[in-house]
């Protein structure tokens, strides 16, 4: 029997001891080396030959990320690990670094308990490993910290060893700052990284070794070994004394929670049903006799088995054949295979219990975010909030129309797998939107649709996704009247806190359409971010970042006509009267209405126009204003070509906030829209003679230049076939 296998039936008799299970993700800045690391663990446990570890990139299994040299999905393995004397199973997942794939990311937490950030030991601490500590301190998931390619350090930057440790002690304390900003207070002791205590790594994932203070004690290796084995360009040996593998999963067993522990802290923080009820005991203590409680965190497509729905089992076990609720949807689905993953393995297994990261088949109803439970009335997990949105959106069509319905269940099953990924089918002109988080994310789905689902697509030019929002508060009230004249609704629009917009982004108050459960802790929070009690007390919907907030007092039949009122708002807020794109932090206030007595004159198709064109005039009357989407633009050049980069930018409409150097090499941070940063990288690399390092995250929106939004709006327009300009307060009025 060969080591995999041996190891394949370790890791089935380990899966139901959960103090003996550690989950971890992998997490870091796009090419710090995340993917070569996880390749080298699951080597060192046996999982894959060590001559090929950090050149095969067993994790990046799909064609395109070994394409690209990227990862693109996050990929699950687990692995058995030998630490003191006893086994431990530990399942891992590789997650990717590039800012258009930080969504995985942020699913990918939701399953973990605890992760290791990667960080170079070149490049330091960047924008996405702030991002990343971010994301895995959200969900109460503690951080450790492998400081990768100190090879690099010392044979390419030819640094003695003083400048090492002082480069090593740099990292650490911007990584402790950065946990020290964001971790909660009763944690502030206990997660700090502690290089004496074994938190943290130094190592070469691509050459196979690491060492940590604990492990340096027990074998008398110094970091002038270190030094030395490295300049003398001998790895290999090193490899062999301080395999990598056995330092890191030494140190997750050692300072990573099981899952048993885990939970106690994390269930409350991502589950906000009754604690005390059965479930909630179930889940605190991780007991596989309770009742089944899964979070899905990603769909990936197999195309034997189909769809594989790949979650956090946090309480009950699963077993082959049962049949499970998604909730929200009415009908049970039967599992038709549990496994445990391995790469682009999966090992089929009759049941899998609490405290694992399992693969289910037939779950045919869950998308990434899905409660998956055998009790249908179980309260659903936290929705997992993305930190950025889709802000670029392609046209597409298939080229031939055999494959148009093809084509529709392909891209239904795309945002199912990857809910970064947006998609809308507009039924009235037949066009197919696809909205992702940057051109690469657009791009990769098209070669996906193209390659797996074997549908022949063409895609239009990638175009940016706006918002539009007012400017001013005011007072005067709109009138909107129903067609037959007989109702009437008086409006007010003003911008939305700021606050109060980041709350909701935050996913503290549920929107469209979710019950609020606590009104009185809302009300109470919604005045401590500035808005006035009365209006805390009136909202009646939320949906993205906009409110809907009723003022009026005693008005007649008005509580029957709710309902319909916001079902106008909505609509307002999905398509803005200015270029039909989305709104966002609009709070809009019906402030009275008068309604016919008789229900039959107040239906569906006399309120919802009247309440939405109300709303229309009144955004008019409080001055109607576009957003765009903006980018953070972190360059690295050398000084001679620093001139170059920064032309490059101001060419693009951006603004130089930061430039800071070190040695002959300069930073620059700049913020940038995203509408002018298609084909940047060719340029850049023109411009600068490739010898420039960049990197981009999403930073929201912001308001365009007062001089280009008439031209902005007509081209929106035009593109969606309306006339070029919006209509005014005037047409609302009649």
């Amino acid at each position: 029997m060969g080591r995999k296998e041996d190891n394949i039936q370790k890791a089935q008799a380990l899966m139901n001891k959960p103090n003996q299970i550690r989950n971890i993700g992998i997490a870091a800045h796009i090419d710090h080396g995340k993917t070569t690391l996880s390749d080298n663990l699951i080597a060192g446990a046996g999982m894959m030959s060590e001559e090929l570890a950090g050149k095969q990139l067993l994790l990046d299994y799909d064609d395109q990320e070994q394409a690209r040299g990227i990862t693109i999905n996050a990929a699950n393995a687990s692995m058995v690990h030998d630490f003191e004397g006893q086994e431990y199973l530990v399942n891992l997942i590789d997650t990717p670094g590039h800012v258009d794939f930080g969504g995985d990311v942020t699913r990918a937490m939701r399953a973990v308990d605890g992760c290791i950030v990667v960080v170079c030991a070149v490049e330091g601490v960047m924008p996405q490993t702030e991002t990343v500590i971010r994301q895995s301190l959200k969900e109460k998931v503690k951080p450790l910290l492998f400081i990768n390619k100190v090879d690099r350090l010392i044979n390419e930057l030819e640094v003695t060893p003083e400048q090492m440790q002082e480069r090593f002690l740099k990292i650490i304390n911007e990584v402790n700052n950065l946990i020290n900003k964001m971790v909660p207070d009763e944690f502030k002791k206990a997660w700090g990284l502690v290089v004496e205590e074994g938190g943290v790594a130094f190592g070469s994932a691509f050459h196979n070794w690491a060492i940590s203070v604990p492990f340096m004690k027990e074998t008398g290796l110094t970091f002038k070994d270190i030094y030395d084995y490295c300049a003398k360009e001998d790895q290999k040996t090193l490899a062999k004394r301080s395999p990598i593998h056995r330092i890191l999963l030494d140190m997750t067993i050692d300072h990573l929670p099981n899952p048993l522990d885990a939970q106690k802290i994390r269930i409350p923080n991502i589950w906000h049903g009754d604690i005390e009820s059965k479930i909630g005991k179930s889940m605190i203590n991780c007991n596989e006799n309770g009742p089944v409680a899964l979070m899905v965190t990603k769909i990936i497509m197999d195309q034997h088995a189909g769809e594989v729905a790949i979650g956090r089992l946090f309480s009950g076990t699963i077993k082959k054949g049962e049949a499970l609720y998604i909730i929200g949807m009415p009908n049970p689905n039967r599992t038709q295979q549990v496994s445990l993953c391995v790469g682009a393995d999966r090992i089929a297994v009759e049941n899998i219990s609490a405290g694992n990261i399992v693969a289910v088949t037939g779950l045919k109803d869950a998308i990434a975010g899905s409660t998956v439970s055998d009790d249908p009335e179980m309260e659903t997990f936290e929705k997992i909030v993305h930190y950025s949105e889709p802000v670029v959106t392609v046209a597409i069509e298939a080229k031939h129309m055999k494959d148009l319905p093809k084509l529709v269940e392909v891209l239904r099953t795309v945002a199912k797998a990857d809910p970064s990924i947006q998609v809308e089918i507009n039924q009235e002109t037949g066009e197919h939107l696809m909205s992702g988080m940057g051109e690469l994310h657009l791009e990769i789905t098209e070669y996906r649709i193209i390659n797996e689902h074997m549908v022949d697509i063409q895609a239009s030019q990638p175009i940016v996704v706006y918002r539009e929002t007012v400017d001013r508060v005011t007072d005067r009230e709109f009138e909107g009247k129903s067609p037959n004249k007989h109702n009437r609704f008086y409006i007010i629009t003003e911008p939305l806190e700021p606050d109060v917009v980041n709350y909701i982004k935050e996913g503290k108050i549920p929107s469209e359409g979710g019950k609020i459960k606590d009104p009185k802790a809302l009300q109470k929070d919604l005045q401590e971010l500035g808005m006035s009690k009365a209006e805390a007390k009136s909202i009646k919907s939320v949906y993205g970042p906009n409110m809907f907030l009723d003022m009026t007092k005693g008005i007649q039949y008005l509580h029957e006509t709710m309902e319909l009122c916001r079902e106008a708002f909505v609509e307002a807020m999905k398509r803005g009267p200015l270029a039909d794109e989305k709104a966002m932090g609009v709070k809009v206030k019906l402030m009275d209405a008068k309604l016919h007595e008789d229900s039959i004159h107040r239906g569906p198709a006399q309120v919802i126009p009247a309440v939405r064109q109300a709303i229309y005039g009144a955004m008019c009357v409080s001055e109607r204003l576009l957003l765009e989407p903006k980018q953070n633009v972190f360059i690295n050049v050398p000084q001679e070509v620093m001139g170059a980069a920064t032309r490059e930018m101001q060419q693009r409409r951006a603004v130089i906030e930061d430039m800071t150097q070190e040695g002959d090499m300069v930073t620059i941070k700049a913020k940038a829209p995203v509408s002018e940063m298609f084909g940047f990288s060719n340029d850049m690399r023109s411009a600068t003679g490739g010898r420039s390092l960049w990197s981009t995250e999403n930073c929201g929106f912001e308001r365009i230049p007062r001089e280009l939004q008439e031209e902005v709006v007509a081209q929106i327009r035009m593109r969606k076939g309306l006339k070029p300009e919006p209509y005014d307060v005037n047409y609302y009025a009649v």
